[in-house]
């Protein structure tokens, strides 16, 4: 009887289990169907800094913050890149690079080593805008901090050993750079936009980095690193009292100077859309670009434009993502951005597509570019976009290295003084009117720059009814013939022969290597291999338009799996190009060589 009671307890007590867990389970179903509630916003309260001047006109900001024994500094100065003299572009970039390269008092080396003894960091940087010198370290090395940032700033001397290398360095790196669709894309931009003012250039070239001389360097140190001109940030566990007499006797000697006022050229007026292409034979993608003047940093409107970006393309959940990745599986990520600086700024979408979806890319941002304009942005839109915004601003604020960017913006830029403490009030007040009056204001899609970088000759047929004024350059820069794309192989003189062993010699960095490419052309479809001293690879997609040949061969460099884009001119038996690789820091190679004679397959050129 004992043992039939305990039966049935136990057949109910498993009856009742698997009752309990199927509710469980339901409940928990139903609980991943629901998002939960979000959490009461916390209170983001932030104290205003201290601030005061010195005689010579040098401001000094302190916040002090007890959290951890860390002090942040930033010497930062309101001069930049387009301060530049107009024939030596690059020079303000020099300058900072060289500032830790030797002083008075200590050589390079010596600088390296005393920085790494105290732990700290010492670096120094220009922008469109500003010139920042940061450094980071316990607070009880601040006085060590203080003299090193006082010797590079007063007493660099840029010898010349050290100034070689860096030009040497620059243009190794202007190689590089022309490699990368970015790069290209972002320089083509900042031209069409800015015309002859001087946030039109990004990037000096190897011509204006050989100008640079220590001469230029000791004399533009002397006009623009003054104390009038400049605002020292300090942010971190430090002792006010103490530490503004250390900045005292740092920098209180640092002679007041002449800031000159610098008068640039107006904008370029827009009147269509225009569409500019770099081309990168057999590139099989394309990199999209548009953009079209908007914003300065210190615009009323800055808050209403940050909201509206946020919806249209700030983020994954933003219209141009969920558009062109999610919905079309074209890219990866679409996105949208307004670069603001001190006296004008612009937006830009982009994104990296597939080459033969180039045109419905584009077609696509026309759509949601025009839908933020001319559709009310819905509630719950802007609801997420001021969560988020409201929502991740205190965790920038919550490092101190965060924080002490904050308060360098706001001081470089002429901020109010309340503007950290009242941001999430701003954000909060936008209103869906302003989203789309702001939209309507900045975004022009019938005066947009169209920039993408890609295969031209793919690219055109797809893009070319979006403006009737249409460019194409090289990697390089130089302007090609619209013209001369989309010809079929026939109207553009006979089709080059590829076939065969091509013996090239490729100049990497100086040195010459042997490349051996081995093709097989059928019409206008080629395949084959290469091989080299670096490794072999299968050479596909390629092709022959022309005397052009372009292809892409994969291969395996020092156990790294790298793809190159061969792009050449065929003359005859003769070949000569550039290989552009997908490895990180290698530029663009140029290559020539000859077809191999009937039985030749040596290399020409042996390395030396």
């Amino acid at each position: 009887m004992k043992k039939t009671i305990n039966i049935i307890i136990f057949v109910f007590a498993v009856t009742a289990f698997g009752v309990n867990a199927f509710a469980q389970k339901t409940m928990n179903e139903d609980f991943r169907k629901t998002a939960p509630a979000p959490l009461a916003p916390k209170p983001f309260e932030i104290p205003k800094p201290f601030e005061t001047v010195l005689p010579n006109g040098l401001k000094v900001v302190v916040f002090e913050d007890k959290r951890l024994p860390l002090v942040s500094y930033r010497l930062a100065f309101k001069t930049g890149d387009i301060n530049d003299p107009t024939d030596s572009t690059g020079l303000t970039s020099a300058l900072t690079a060289m500032l830790n390269e030797g002083t008075k008092t200590r050589t390079s080396r010596q600088l390296a080593e005393e920085i790494e003894r105290l732990g700290a960091s010492i670096s120094a940087n220009a922008g469109d805008d500003n010139t920042i010198i940061s450094a980071s370290a316990l607070s009880l090395y601040s006085s060590d901090v203080f003299r090193l940032m006082t010797d590079m700033v007063l007493n660099p001397t840029f010898p010349e050993s050290e100034l070689a290398l860096y030009k040497k360095n620059a243009v190794e790196n202007l190689k590089y750079q022309r490699s990368q669709p970015a790069f290209l894309a972002n320089e083509q931009v900042s031209k069409i936009l800015y015309g002859t003012h001087p946030y039109s250039v990004v990037s000096p070239t190897a011509a204006d980095v050989e100008k640079i001389s220590r001469e230029k360097l000791m004399a533009f140190r002397d006009k623009m690193l003054v104390p009038n001109n400049a605002t020292l940030i300090v942010v971190g566990d430090v002792n006010r009292e103490t530490l503004l007499k250390e900045i005292n006797e740092n920098f209180g000697g640092w002679k007041k100077g002449t800031i000159e006022s610098m008068k640039f050229p107006a904008l370029p007026a827009r009147t269509a859309a225009t569409i500019t292409v770099v081309d990168r034979p057999g590139s099989i993608q394309s990199n999209i670009v548009l953009g079209n003047l908007a914003i300065e940093r210190n615009n009323p409107d800055y808050f209403p434009v940050l909201v509206m970006n946020q919806i249209i393309g700030a983020g994954p959940s933003s219209r141009l993502f969920m558009n062109l990745r999610e919905k079309n599986g074209y890219t990866y990520g679409a996105y949208s951005s307004f670069d603001t600086r001190r006296l004008a700024g612009n937006f830009q979408s982009t994104a990296e597509v597939r080459t033969p979806v180039t045109g419905a890319s584009l077609k696509e941002f026309f759509y949601e570019l025009n839908r933020v304009r001319n559709e009310k942005a819905t509630e719950k839109e802007l609801r997420d976009a001021k969560s988020f915004l409201t929502g991740v601003f205190p965790l920038r604020a919550e490092t101190q290295e965060g924080l002490t960017n904050l308060l360098v913006s706001q001081q470089l830029y002429d901020l109010p003084a309340d503007y950290l403490q009242t941001y999430r009030d701003k954000i909060n007040a936008v209103t869906l009117d302003e989203v789309e009056r702001v939209a309507k204001k900045y975004i022009s899609p019938d005066k947009i720059a169209i920039v993408i970088v890609g295969d031209a000759e793919e690219i055109l047929p797809q893009v070319k009814t979006y403006s009737q004024k249409i460019e194409v350059f090289d990697a390089e820069g130089k302007t090609l013939n619209v013209a001369d794309f989309g010809k079929p192989a026939s109207s553009g003189g006979a089709m080059a022969n590829a076939n065969g062993v091509w013996n090239l010699t490729v100049d990497a960095q100086g040195q010459k290597l042997p490349v051996t490419l081995t093709l097989k052309q059928d019409g206008a479809k080629v395949s084959g291999s290469l091989d080299s001293m670096l490794g072999k690879g299968t050479i596909a997609d390629a092709k022959v338009s022309g005397n052009k040949f372009v292809g892409n061969a994969k291969t395996e460099i020092q156990g790294q799996a790298v793809e190159l884009n061969i792009n050449g001119t065929i003359n005859g038996d003769m070949m000569k190009g550039v290989i552009t690789a997908s490895m990180p820091g290698l530029p663009p190679l140029p290559f020539e060589g000859k077809r191999a004679a009937a039985g030749e397959s040596k290399p020409m050129t042996q390395p030396k």
